[in-house]
């Protein structure tokens, strides 16, 4: 089978491997789409410090049962499934306490280990869930689609709340669609009219483009200056975060998404004084069937955040061209080739 590896931190290339064999109580998959994401481009980089080399990339997908090595219930060849691409130890102190997204030895893969960037991989079946129905380049797009959803479930968000979301990108996108299928009003705050276009389009009460409207002026407009009751940092860049604090009203949640590299300055008496809960949020835990479940049911289209799918034979230069910082598309799929 091929794979795209990177061999070194900026070189990937297209390599010959052999084909996988499942495990007992695994599964061997035939990859049908993959979603280029930033801790990809980290790992390509070189600026993802967990990485080792050679690397397969790729955590978002979408595939297809080949086989199974043993009995199974649920599943069977020929059905089309996504998977939850982080493993746990099962043994630290997080994952004691059911915190598995936040297991302090976590291996996601593309990172940790190899991941989707192949045409076939094996993956045990308890990480598998079936989707009937579903577009497969949709299907690829459950993996961030639960970073959002597991975000705004730590806020609790509920219905009628006002809700801003500040970075339209694909993750900020997915934040919005989790925050509306709870009832919210969503706004999105971005530095790219593109982008907010298509959060109108996905069903935005409202945006604010910060290149010329400011966080008190979004406030203002939005909430007659009360401040947000929750808001979703998804950009993870200090601005982002002194605005979410400036943004929420008093009592109000502050979640974080965005996985930033640079320390901010603030002044701590303003989330006393506002009374703020700020919580962090990594990976997702025990949504994704949920999340397929709406796919399944037409509650949610994800579909405009699939901006560009590029063959097999092009992953390389894709992943090459969204570390190069190129273009404007929000969510780049490789598909994969059909089986021979």
């Amino acid at each position: 089978m091929r794979a795209v590896h990177v061999t070194t931190p900026g070189t990937a290339e297209v390599v010959e491997l052999d084909d996988p064999t499942p495990a007992p109580g695994e599964a061997l998959l035939r990859v049908r789409f993959a979603g280029i994401c930033g801790s990809d481009v980290q790992t390509f980089l070189g600026t993802q410090p967990f990485a080792s080399y050679p690397r397969v990339p790729g955590h978002e997908f979408s595939a297809e049962i080949v086989e199974i090595n043993g009995v199974s219930d649920r599943f069977s060849p020929g059905d089309v499934v996504t998977a939850v691409p982080y493993f746990q130890d099962g043994t630290c102190y997080a994952c004691r306490r059911g915190l598995l997204n936040a297991c302090e030895h976590n291996e996601t893969m593309g990172v940790h280990r190899d991941g989707a960037f192949q045409e076939l991989l094996t993956m045990p079946l308890d990480r598998l869930h079936r989707a009937d129905g579903v577009d497969t380049r949709d299907l690829a797009l459950v993996e961030p689609f639960s970073i959002g959803y597991h975000a705004v479930r730590r806020a609790q968000v509920a219905e009628g709340e006002r809700v801003l979301v500040i970075g339209a990108g694909a993750i900020g996108l997915l934040t919005m669609l989790s925050a509306l299928t709870r009832g919210a009003q969503v706004w999105v705050a971005d530095v790219v009219p593109a982008r907010l276009g298509v959060a109108v389009s996905m069903g935005a009460r409202g945006t604010f483009d910060l290149r010329t409207a400011s966080i008190p002026e979004a406030v203002a407009s939005a909430t007659d200056g009360d401040g947000f009751d929750v808001v979703c940092e998804a950009t993870g860049l200090p601005v982002s975060f002194t605005n979410a604090i400036e943004a929420a009203a008093q009592g109000a949640r502050l979640v974080l998404i965005g996985n930033g590299t640079r320390e901010v300055t603030f002044n701590q008496s303003v989330l006393i004084k506002k009374e703020l809960d700020v919580l962090g949020s990594r990976n997702s835990r025990e949504v994704f069937g949920t999340l397929v479940d709406l796919l399944e049911r037409g509650a949610v289209d994800v579909s405009p955040l699939r901006t560009r799918i590029v063959p097999f034979t092009e992953a390389t230069q894709a992943l090459e061209g969204a570390a190069a910082g190129a273009g404007e598309d929000l969510k780049v799929l490789i598909e994969f080739p059909p089986a021979p």
